[in-house]
């Protein structure tokens, strides 16, 4: 992919080239505040993301993948969903092969991923287990859909001043793969103790 500046200002270029790799993304994408989306339901572009200083997931994987483009990699994401729960959305990115991911989140398990997976699949099933309600104790994760490509929406999504509420639509319509046939259900056993203790950390109280 050809090295693009996305219509960014120099500060804004001077602060994101400087993410030259996932690691760096990732500790970079860990300092900033959690978007706690305490006026309302956000979905900020990388932008206005920086610009507020907060990020929620989708977010996060957004201003993830724009780093990643402005290395001249692709910006995908991987859409990752749980019916009965809050899907997330990390960016992706690849090593000799491998597959990692990048991911903003409050919580203690559902983070970066090194490049140590195969297949989309084995990096998406590394987050079943972690994924689960505190209250219901039940683990929600099941089914995931990617990589999309952000270069499908243009570049509009790196800029703009208006919220990007057609993008979950957009995730929402991919075709998802199932993690586990139906029949499986009766066999997940739900978090215990200490899972849910591990669960209830979170970095940004709100």
């Amino acid at each position: 992919m050809k090295k693009e500046t996305f219509g960014l200002t120099k500060t804004e270029l001077k602060i994101l080239k400087k993410l030259s790799t996932p690691i760096k993304i990732q500790d970079w994408l860990d300092a900033v505040p959690l978007n706690h989306e305490r006026d309302g339901e956000t979905y900020m572009s990388p932008r206005k993301a920086l610009r507020e200083n907060k990020m929620h997931c989708l977010e996060g994987a957004l201003v993830a993948a724009l780093c990643l483009a402005l290395q001249g990699e692709e910006p995908l994401l991987l859409d990752l969903k749980a019916p009965k729960d809050v899907d997330h959305v990390v960016a992706l990115y690849k090593k000799n092969g491998y597959w990692g991911a990048i991911s903003k989140t409050n919580h203690a398990a559902l983070r970066f991923r090194d490049p140590v997976y195969k297949t989309i699949r084995e990096l998406a099933v590394s987050y079943f287990n972690e994924y689960f309600d505190n209250g219901t104790k039940k683990k929600t994760l099941r089914s995931y859909a990617g990589p999309f490509n952000l270069k499908k929406l243009g570049t509009d999504w790196v800029t703009t001043e208006e919220d990007l509420f057609s993008l979950p639509f957009v995730l929402d319509a991919l075709p998802h793969k199932q993690i586990f046939p139906k029949a499986n259900e009766k066999f997940i056993r739900p978090a215990d103790k200490m899972e849910l203790k591990a669960g209830s950390i979170v970095e940004w109280p709100s």
